[in-house]
């Protein structure tokens, strides 16, 4: 009877480490490495840090970016606008399907949707903005995955935007500080 208790518990501690392995903790400070990611055009990114704080509920990211000036002439483009969304303090609900948050603009707050789903050992967030332009209403929509390495070192993002001007997309690959 002992050997099938011991036998029970050791499968039960084994499920219970593999469950645990496959939620994936993105916390911590991440570095854009530009040589190994593939940015599009349009962001002009020329450095970025992210702050992940993850608990069982809520992932909290603040985003730093760094853009290189527009081209002479040239239009800022989808992604480095103050709408890109990547810049700023946003917590997403790991719990719930939606939250409504608001961004400072210069003209003013925008409402922003946050959802937030972890799909197996993947993270796919989406942020989407609806504002007044000069040309009416305008939706944009950011939709980022999320992956770690085996390590948790590395961190993959694909990232698309999406917006009037068309769609902007990029991998980006940060280490962890």
């Amino acid at each position: 009877m002992r050997k099938a208790a011991f036998i029970l518990a050791a499968i039960a501690l084994a499920s219970a480490a593999a469950f645990a392995q496959k939620t994936p903790n993105f916390s911590g400070t991440w570095t854009l490495d530009k040589e190994r990611s593939e940015i599009n055009d349009r962001s002009r990114i020329e450095a970025m840090t992210m702050t992940v704080g993850q608990t069982a509920d809520t992932l909290e990211i603040a985003t730093e970016t760094k853009r290189m000036a527009p081209e002479a002439g040239g239009r800022g483009g989808m992604g480095g606008g103050r709408f890109s969304g990547a810049d700023g303090k946003f917590t997403y609900s790991l719990k719930e399907r939606e939250t409504t948050t608001e961004q400072a603009t210069p003209r003013g707050p925008v409402p922003v949707t946050l959802s937030a789903k972890l799909d197996g050992a993947t993270l796919k967030l989406t942020q989407k903005r609806t504002f007044s332009g000069q040309m009416g209403e305008i939706t944009a929509t950011s939709k980022e995955e999320w992956s770690l390495s085996a390590d948790g070192k590395t961190l993959t993002v694909k990232r698309s935007l999406e917006g009037p001007m068309g769609t902007n997309t990029s991998t980006l690959v940060f280490t962890k500080q």
